[in-house]
């Protein structure tokens, strides 16, 4: 039996404040398998929990409850300077540039090599007219063929975002009230009341 690629068993984080009495402000909950190599499209709203669910994913957030096994291996377990071996995390504000500077022969070293399973990009910074999206895209696809997992979260406001996401991923995430839902596909992403109200016009694309 194969070992997945990515396993989510009963995660959650919860949030709480007060001195004396503790209040939960925020709490996320997901359970969801990733066999094998796959480029998965990650959206929700502001607030909903997915940089929470990146940041425990990527082992830099520990969970309230539950385990995340990369490759069979729980990523909590293992030591902290050695967890962006298994699971990455581009940030926002940085992964474009570096990202653009990458070599992809040394990224796509076969699978058991030291280079991680999961690449996480978290909202990036597509443009029509920052040259990007095509080599992104590429990354993308030649990281799926190296054996990896790539985890694509869009905050979708123009339609050439819903085209990429349509397009590209296989299937799908949805994160909204501190629930994860998985979708197999674009077009029972599309029936989730919750993604049509948050996509409005765009759900009409």
């Amino acid at each position: 039996m194969t070992t997945p690629v990515l396993e989510v068993r009963s995660l959650t984080k919860r949030y709480s404040r007060g001195l004396f009495v503790r209040k939960q402000t925020f709490s996320l909950s997901a359970s969801f398998t990733i066999e094998g190599p796959e480029i998965i499209g990650v959206m929700g709203p502001n607030g909903a929990g997915k940089t929470t669910l990146f940041e425990m994913l990527s082992g830099s957030n520990a969970p309230t409850s539950g385990q995340i096994l990369c490759g069979g291996r729980d990523i909590q377990t293992v030591k902290y300077r050695e967890r962006d071996r298994m699971v990455i995390h581009y940030h926002q504000s940085y992964q474009v540039r570096s990202v653009k500077k990458a070599k992809p022969d040394f990224m796509l070293q076969p699978a058991g090599s030291d280079y991680p399973l999961v690449h996480i990009f978290d909202e990036p910074q597509f443009s029509t007219q920052d040259g990007y999206i095509g080599f992104m895209l590429s990354f993308f696809k030649k990281l799926r063929a190296g054996g990896r997992v790539v985890m694509l979260c869009v905050h979708p406001y123009e339609p050439f975002h819903i085209d990429i996401m349509r397009d590209h991923c296989e299937r799908f995430l949805f994160v909204a009230g501190g629930q994860v839902a998985e979708l197999p596909t674009y077009g029972r992403l599309l029936e989730h009341t919750g993604v049509r109200d948050y996509l409005g016009a765009l759900a009409d694309c």
